[in-house]
């Protein structure tokens, strides 16, 4: 984690260096600049209304890099974890321990953006062998007030079962791992993908699992995840929460 602090304020500083030297291309200034272009492209993403898109612009690299980086992303997470708390308030659990909640893993509880930083924040094609490589390692950090909403879920009672994309035979130990250094301990269970649905689309996927979950005689109450393909389909839950990521989508 203090390696992850050290890494993250070093690229902090060389961004916000390289702002103050430079007549910044990607700065929101006026709707004539790269950088007004990259914030409603990064709204029309997060809002679902630009779809199947492979690759950042190459003119919002730096824009996705500063928002990722520069604490806007910190931000943003931790203003939805607040919500999520709010909702949180409203509900009276029934004490059958049956009540649920689905997370999803990468870029949900934990941060590839050390990794994507070698993809230039997505403007790179999706690697799947430098991904898998990547995840092996199991170095991912945790998203920090996830991390915390994760525990107090658990303290109050819910049952967190996580559900991820990663392939369980190659990925099943590092990524469990990887959770549990960084925090995540103390979940009900973590689904991954088995050669049953490995060439189903992330959508059809969770849904069905969220489908076996609800028919074990759970009652999902909320589910976050960083793609729209964590939350959409049906039982889906009662509410659902999108975290912000410009830097790759999932269909």
């Amino acid at each position: 984690m203090e390696e992850y602090k050290r890494v993250k304020l070093l690229l902090i500083f060389l961004t916000v260096s390289s702002v103050a030297t430079s007549a910044s291309p990607w700065l929101p200034m006026d709707g004539n600049y790269p950088g007004s272009y990259c914030l409603s492209w990064r709204l029309a993403i997060e809002t679902n209304n630009v779809r199947a898109w492979r690759t950042v612009p190459v003119q919002c690299m730096r824009y996705v890099e500063v928002y990722m980086l520069a604490g806007q992303y910190d931000r943003d997470v931790q203003l939805i974890v607040e919500q999520i708390r709010v909702y949180l308030n409203e509900i009276v659990l029934p004490g059958d321990g049956m009540d649920a909640w689905i997370f999803d893993v990468d870029d949900t509880c934990f941060s590839n953006v050390f990794y994507y930083r070698l993809k230039r924040y997505g403007c790179d094609p999706y690697d799947p062998t430098g991904f898998r490589s990547w995840a092996m390692k199991g170095e991912s950090p945790a998203i920090q007030p996830v991390l915390e909403l994760f525990n107090e879920l658990i303290e109050t009672g819910f049952k967190v079962i996580l559900v991820t994309g990663r392939d369980e035979e190659t990925l099943g130990q590092a990524t469990q791992e990887n959770l549990h250094n960084q925090g995540f301990t103390g979940y009900e269970r973590l689904i991954m993908r088995t050669p049953e649905n490995k060439k189903h689309s992330a959508t059809i996927y969770k849904t069905a699992i969220r489908k076996q979950v609800v028919e074990e005689g759970y009652r999902i109450w909320g589910n976050v995840g960083d793609q729209w393909s964590d939350l959409q389909g049906e039982y889906s839950g009662n509410r659902t929460f999108k975290l912000p990521n410009p830097m790759y989508f999932v269909p």
